[in-house]
């Protein structure tokens, strides 16, 4: 049976980190020890990830918007963003999608979520979305080069905060096997909390003039997360894997949403 190398947790801490650099990124890592334990310190860094993820994704923005209009600028780094992420939160997104229109409960809205294809409610989820996210982030790219990072790197890691909310204790997974059956429950209180807060001061700059703005625009997206993941249960009986990523791609729009407005 493997043991812990470190007997502070340092190879559980390590192990967790890996496995959060698997999950939500490309990044080729070599995959330490996989149980729950690791799995709730993976999920309890999602949103550190997420930073990182933001930051490479506003230097995408910043350098191309430094040569193209604004919008082109959005949509290379929505490009570069399913890229570094295998479009797994966004192929969630869809299969959540279909199976909330299917208006089916439990196991049969469970086997819609496996299906291969897409149809058309998750379809029109992903360009609603994506259009979206680009026109935010066109806005983003002609703010000032801090605003305009910040935003990208709150947004991004708003919504793997979204995952963190997502497997804390008490929520349930939908399967027995699978990423939910692993993740579920596994975060506690304080990890959440500390997220939350972190998410939020980052948020501070991203709108210039307006230092409430940003984390108004967190919370508010959290909240609307929190409702969404209780719905999600009461349909599907806990959450899955496809859940986790719907809940990335619907907080990071909201953030968006909220960073961009003007008025």
């Amino acid at each position: 049976m493997p043991t812990d190398p470190h007997p502070g947790g340092g190879g559980r801490v390590g192990d967790g980190l890996r496995l959060a650099l698997t999950t939500f990124t490309v990044w080729p890592v070599r995959a330490g020890r996989v149980d729950r334990a690791t799995a709730g310190v993976a999920m309890a860094s999602a949103p550190a990830v997420g930073a990182l993820l933001g930051a490479a994704l506003a230097g995408v923005l910043l350098l191309v918007g430094a040569v193209a209009a604004p919008l082109v600028a959005a949509a290379v780094t929505l490009g570069a963003g399913a890229l570094l992420t295998r479009g797994l939160h966004l192929d969630g997104l869809a299969d959540t999608v279909d199976a909330l229109g299917s208006y089916r409960r439990g196991a049969a809205a469970l086997e819609i979520m496996k299906k291969p294809d897409v149809g058309p409610f998750g379809v029109a989820a992903l360009v609603v979305v994506l259009l979206t996210q680009a026109a935010a982030l066109a806005e983003l790219a002609a703010r000032s080069w801090p605003a305009a990072l910040a935003g990208v790197v709150a947004a991004t890691a708003a919504g793997r905060l979204g995952v963190t909310l997502a497997c804390r204790r008490g929520v349930p997974a939908a399967r027995p096997d699978g990423l939910g059956a692993l993740v579920a429950g596994t975060v506690g209180p304080v990890a959440a909390g500390v997220g939350t807060a972190a998410v939020a001061l980052v948020a501070v700059a991203a709108v210039p003039g307006r230092p409430w703005q940003g984390p108004v625009a967190v919370l508010a997206a959290l909240a609307v997360a929190v409702l969404l993941l209780r719905h999600l249960v009461r349909r599907l009986g806990g959450i899955t894997g496809d859940v986790l990523g719907a809940t990335v791609e619907v907080v990071t729009t909201l953030v968006y949403l909220g960073l961009a407005a003007t008025r």
